[in-house]
């Protein structure tokens, strides 16, 4: 056996995995979730750590411009793999670590431009500078910081090494100073699945922020998973009190543990998780409950976490109201650590509700992130907030409100197709 056979070997057995979910793929995402956990394999933090990228949900159209630029990114020995279907989870995994023994040729998404060609689905270069003055388009592959090279935000300064470099501009205290246009996602760890922010930094502090399109490319028509319940009884289903309250308390596990995670407390993050996964799996209620008291009482107790998120993207109810946001969000009337503790409540009362058989309303009700049922999916109003909250906030502390948020926009990709 040569030596290169073995290290392939070594890595196979224990392969870092970069996860990237698209809109539209929560159920696909848990289950890749499940099975790392199971196997024991780390998930990397950005495609730079990884072995393996796997993708939760069916890439197409522009999706496969900044998937094949994050495959880029990822350094020899490499696997990728696409779980379309929730079930063919184990089945990925096991994939990918044939691939790194075998030392396949290299297949990355299909479709993706390759480097020197111009990107699958690209648009919106408007007053971005022309590529030929870029120089070497393969540079691109240097772009993961950010998550992704998605809508060229980088380029207002031009492009050097593939790298985008600051331009100047008056900060909010009138000085002059660099300016950096960063896009953030889609392509980042815990992180909503297809969310792409805009942000002009100068220093750590977003000046500007926007939120652009999901970029799905892909007409998604499966029930948001989170919102299934309310959307499923809103049509005519009968549904289970219990069965929507057993869904809303693991989406509320689901969201804490990617926002412990972002906050750099990564214990409490996989307990929510394990516990998320307990909960969908029909575990009974009295089975989890101390286990899940235990964790909120952790998490409301701890002053750290209080002191790294008080007075973070403050959102007044009477403000929330008028931006049409309800749910959690409305709710909370405060900050970052309001809306941590409306998570928690939840959780706490549905964990109560879980053995109600009477049907659950057909209308009027409320999901995870906001009323059912509405013009516009609940998730829209918190997206539609966003750039207000983000202006101000240092980079670390933007991650946190966008966390402590968390829009859902498999309710967008889902709109889009109810309403044609």
């Amino acid at each position: 056996m040569d030596l290169s056979r073995a290290l392939r070997r070594f890595v196979a057995r224990r392969p870092p995995v970069f996860l990237v979910t698209l809109p539209g793929a929560t159920a696909e995402r848990l289950a890749v979730e499940a099975e790392l956990r199971s196997r024991g394999w780390p998930s990397a933090d950005g495609p730079a750590g990884a072995s393996a990228l796997v993708v939760a949900g069916d890439p197409g159209g522009d999706q496969l411009a900044w998937l094949g630029e994050t495959w880029r990114c990822v350094p020899q020995p490499k696997a990728y793999a696409v779980v379309a279907d929730a079930v063919n989870g184990p089945g990925a995994l096991d994939e990918v670590s044939e691939l790194l023994v075998r030392a396949a040729p290299e297949m990355g998404p299909v479709g993706a431009a390759a480097p020197g060609e111009p990107h699958a689905g690209h648009t919106g270069h408007e007053g971005a500078p022309d590529h030929g003055a870029d120089g070497d388009q393969s540079s691109h592959a240097g772009h993961s910081g950010h998550g992704g090279h998605y809508g060229h935000a980088g380029h207002h300064g031009g492009v050097v090494a593939g790298l985008p470099i600051a331009e100047r501009a008056d900060d909010r205290d009138g000085l002059r100073l660099d300016r950096l246009y960063l896009n953030l996602g889609p392509a980042l760890p815990d992180w909503p699945a297809g969310l792409v922010i805009g942000v002009a930094l100068q220093g750590d502090v977003v000046q500007e922020a926007e939120v652009r399109s999901p970029g799905t490319g892909v007409a998604v028509h499966r029930c948001p998973f989170w919102s299934a319940p309310w959307l499923l009884a809103a049509g005519g289903e009968t549904v289970p009190c219990g069965a929507a309250d057993r869904r809303r308390c693991a989406a509320h596990l689901d969201s804490l543990g990617r926002f412990l995670a972002v906050a750099g407390w990564p214990d409490p993050a996989a307990r929510a998780r394990r516990l998320r996964d307990a909960v969908l799996a029909d575990v009974a209620p009295g089975e989890v409950a101390r286990s899940v008291r235990r964790l909120t009482r952790r998490i409301r107790a701890s002053r750290t976490l209080r002191r790294l998120t008080a007075g973070l993207g403050e959102l007044p109810a009477a403000r929330a109201r008028d931006l049409g946001i309800t749910g959690p969000a409305l709710a909370a009337d405060g900050d970052v650590h309001a809306r941590l503790c409306v998570w928690l409540d939840e959780i706490e009362r549905a964990l109560g509700g879980m053995n109600d058989t009477r049907p659950l309303a057909t209308d009027g009700a409320e999901g995870p992130r906001g009323r059912i049922g509405g013009a516009t999916p609940p998730s829209q109003a918190l997206l539609d907030v966003l750039p207000v909250l983000l202006r101000g906030a240092e980079y670390a502390c933007a991650r946190l409100i966008v966390a402590s948020l968390d829009p859902d926009l498999d309710e967008l990709v889902y709109a889009g197709v109810a309403h044609g």
